[in-house]
């Protein structure tokens, strides 16, 4: 049977190349389009043996020309191939200074053949860490090939672990999972973002991890509230507040996902009440997962001022984005852009053409450098609100927008 046209959209066959997987790779192509394992192979010069080997995880891609025969047979899209390549250097190494040598220098001992241990999992879960903290500066564009990179070099020590130590990478896994759909998510690419999400909920699951699978699904509430899809978001915002496991944190952070998908909705009480559940439970938590190291009043005032916005309530948006705002550091650039131009589209919306034009320029700069798509595309409906408005200052920001398209 021909070759599906949108076979290329599965979030699993997407992930799975974004990972570095054939063998996945291989099974999930035959099996959208329902081909053989001898058509496969007339595809990317195999013999039906050899790709029933790699299949079946008896023989290894490690071929560089076995790898591009592949990704030419099957035309894989070439944006999934950022950092599921050769041979790389550790991936930490990519941006030099971002992470801290012990940590590279211990995996890199890891990959050479030294024995896994608790510690060499200590030095990776700092890596990711480190990596978080550097995509909120640098942003997701940057990061992903590193990240993705890195999340293949620590797949492969799966092999190396046994008993507690197994179900600990697994942990590991789920949250590198996690980070890459994020990752995919802030670049709006939807299949990639759902393939990695479903992958993270898999492992929590498989390894006892209730918080981070409450996570995932909290954050593909976040993914159907970009979309639009107040409904989606409010029923797996309240899923994710329901599962077993979940930390206080996770909760406040759930419980404020549904509150937002009732205010795209429009069901302002209903919005204001899972708000005021979630910020009575945020402003009490002592026991923040590593991944929501951001997470605290001020990010939940900004996240309250989004929600306002939905609902039209121009005034409390303004001062609840604003409150938010002065509580980021610095280095929180992505963030800063993102709620920055969203209290910009809530000046503009309460007619205060001046402030939304102050507000819009001051973050311009990060918004097209790693505010893109998200933050650049609110700049852009807050010129059109400004513009429908008659408001002069709307031509200048469309005028700074197009200087830097």
């Amino acid at each position: 049977m021909a070759e599906e046209l949108d076979v290329w959209t599965h979030p699993g066959l997407r992930a799975a190349v974004a990972a570095g997987d054939w063998p996945t790779v291989l099974k999930r192509w035959r099996a959208l389009t329902r081909s053989s394992q001898s058509r496969l192979g007339a595809l990317v010069g195999l013999a039906q043996p050899d790709v029933s080997a790699i299949e079946n995880r008896r023989r290894a891609v490690a071929s560089i020309e076995v790898r591009r025969r592949i990704i030419t047979g099957l035309r894989v899209p070439a944006e999934l191939l950022t950092g599921a390549g050769e041979e790389l250097p550790l991936p930490s190494l990519v941006l030099p200074g971002t992470v801290t040598d012990p940590e590279a220098d211990r995996l890199t001992k890891v990959r050479g053949g030294m024995r896994l241990d608790a510690a060499s999992l200590d030095a990776v879960e700092r890596l990711l860490a480190e990596h978080r903290r550097a995509e909120d500066t640098l942003g997701s564009r940057v990061m992903n090939g590193v990240v993705t990179a890195q999340f293949a070099e620590v797949a492969k020590l799966h092999g190396q672990a046994r008993g507690p130590l197994a179900d600990r990478l697994v942990k590991v896994l789920a949250e590198y999972a996690q980070f890459l759909a994020w990752l995919a998510q802030d670049q709006d690419n939807a299949p990639a973002a759902l393939g990695w999400f479903d992958r993270s909920y898999d492992w929590a699951l498989e390894s006892g991890y209730g918080d981070m699978a409450a996570t995932t699904m909290s954050m593909k509430a976040h993914l159907a509230w970009s979309q639009g899809n107040g409904r989606r978001c409010t029923r797996l915002g309240e899923a994710a507040a329901a599962t077993p496991g979940a930390s206080d944190a996770t909760r406040a952070m759930a419980l404020q996902m549904a509150g937002r998908g009732h205010a795209l909705d429009g069901d302002a009480d209903s919005a204001h009440r899972r708000l005021d559940q979630a910020q009575w439970i945020i402003t009490a938590t002592t026991d923040t997962p590593p991944w929501l190291y951001f997470y605290g009043e001020s990010w939940f005032a900004a996240q309250r001022g989004m929600a306002e916005l939905h609902l039209g309530r121009w005034t409390s948006a303004v001062d609840n984005l604003r409150t938010g705002l002065d509580g980021f550091a610095a280095p929180y650039r992505r963030d800063r852009a993102w709620y920055g131009a969203c209290l910009a589209h809530a000046h503009a919306g309460a007619r205060e053409a001046e402030q939304a034009l102050a507000c819009a320029l001051g973050v311009l700069t990060d918004a097209g450098e790693i505010g893109r798509p998200h933050a650049w595309g609110e700049l852009h409906t807050v010129a059109a609100v400004l513009l429908r408005q008659g408001a002069r200052e709307g031509r200048e920001l469309v005028d700074a927008l197009a200087a830097l398209d």
